[in-house]
């Protein structure tokens, strides 16, 4: 059995999560399984499987991309569809990866993979350089307020490993990523096929002096700060056993979201507003003093309130605001547009309340990050500002404070279709400073 003490000494600073992207054709399946297999993290049965896929299809030798594209659509077209999730480590460091599609039609996984990501690896071709889908992936990564981002030139073996065209892939790259207010950009020229600079150095590219992958990886600050962040509990569920044992009992259950609950904290239940005293936190069926975010705990007030699922619980004195107005940035991930007037559910946290789109002030065009304004409809794979107007009011925190309660989904109500996926306040971080890759060379 599993101690207490042994969970609280698998410290969240030892994860990472991080997600890969690029365009179509890029290598990511293949610099995630380079990766998995150099960092020997691939059972015995699994790479034999791979031999035996790879034998049958004429290859001499493992394919390595099968790793992770599991689908037989995937297999039989030699591309990524959905995203796949591993789940590896170092004696460094914990990892949960998603190898996320390139193709257009499939951005709306890549915005699933990002979202919880404290990294992205963006692929890119040596051979082509940065194009419009690369584009898109790093704005995807900005608005979802990825900190870190590595670039990735893959391939680099069949430009005879220049440093030239690594030099000036990275250098516009760079700028566009800064442009878009992404805080960190590290770039790595890779061979994710003969496995240059994925885990071990390379000795065909001499001039460059830094990390090889897997090194950034385990040596990137995480910064895991949300106990230290507004404090947000969504309640998911009321528990009310009624038993002899516990007659009076009423607890709400969740996961927090931010922050860190204290037994003795005064609290807002929100949308209500009605304020009480936060009496017990019970952690595992045992009563804590304190609780911190991602614990997933039951909350006793002191005052029998009307709270029901959806309902969030914060701290009175930074309680976020409610609203029935909210103005974000998107990205429709539907087939279906998303237009001026269209009637949809948004869901919030463990709220989902009816509203419906007032307008769409702008559409972002990725070649110049220029806006397009009022367009009237987003199309698949469309980032955009929306204006909504819900029918209750909800506590919705700035996606920049908070990516857990600032982030939202609309849902088409007639069957459950995930529309868009919004990020609430303003759209890019303010950009830092372009630094030019000649200004410090590669030796990170």
């Amino acid at each position: 059995m599993t101690t207490t003490t042994e969970l609280t000494g698998l410290s969240e600073t030892t994860l990472l999560r991080f997600a890969t992207a690029g365009s179509v054709d890029d290598g990511k399946s293949t610099l995630v399984g380079r990766l998995l297999h150099d960092s020997k993290s691939v059972l015995t049965d699994q790479l034999e499987a791979v031999q035996r896929a790879s034998a049958g299809r004429g290859q001499e030798g493992p394919d390595l991309a099968l790793l992770t594209d599991g689908l037989r659509a995937e297999r039989e077209q030699g591309i990524t569809i959905d995203v796949a999730y591993r789940y590896f480590a170092t004696p460094r460091r914990r990892f949960i990866l998603a190898d996320t599609p390139g193709h257009v039609q499939y951005t709306r996984n890549m915005v699933t993979g990002a979202s919880t990501a404290e990294l992205t690896v963006v692929l890119v071709d040596a051979r082509n350089g940065v194009v419009e889908q690369t584009r898109r992936h790093a704005a995807i990564a900005a608005l979802l307020r990825v900190p870190h981002v590595v670039l990735a030139v893959n391939k680099m073996d069949l430009v005879g490993y220049q440093e030239s065209v690594f030099a000036a892939i990275a250098e516009e790259f760079t700028a566009y990523a800064t442009e878009l207010g992404v805080p960190d950009v590290t770039a790595i020229p890779i061979s994710a096929l003969e496995g240059d600079n994925v885990v071990e150095p390379s000795g065909r590219m001499d001039w460059y002096g830094g990390p090889t992958v897997l090194e950034h990886l385990e040596t990137v600050p995480v910064s895991h700060d949300l106990a230290h962040c507004h404090a947000r509990f969504p309640v998911q569920y009321v528990i009310r056993p009624q038993t002899a044992e516990h007659p009076d009992y009423r607890g709400y259950a969740g996961q927090i979201a931010a922050g860190t609950f204290r037994v003795g904290d005064t609290v807002t239940v929100l949308p209500s507003g009605r304020t009480t005293t936060v009496t017990g936190i019970d952690l595992l069926g045992t009563p804590v003093q304190e609780a911190w975010t991602p614990q997933s705990v039951t909350l006793l007030l002191a005052d029998d309130l009307d709270v029901s699922r959806g309902d969030l619980i914060a701290p009175t004195p930074d309680a976020p605001a409610t609203s029935q107005d909210i103005e974000a940035t998107v990205c429709h991930v539907a087939d279906e547009p998303l237009t001026v007037g269209h009637r949809v559910l948004l869901k919030h946290g463990t709220r989902t309340v009816k509203a419906i789109v007032k307008d769409i002030p702008s559409r972002l065009t990725l070649a110049d990050l220029s806006l397009h304004p009022h367009p009237g409809t987003l199309a698949a794979n469309d980032i955009g500002r929306v204006k909504i107007r819900t029918a209750e009011p909800l506590p919705a925190d700035a996606y920049a404070d908070s990516r857990r309660t600032g982030s939202f989904i609309l849902i088409d109500p007639s069957d459950g279709t995930t529309l868009t996926a919004g990020m609430v306040g303003e759209s890019f971080a303010a950009p830092e400073p372009v630094r030019s890759a000649a200004d410090e060379g590669w030796d990170f």
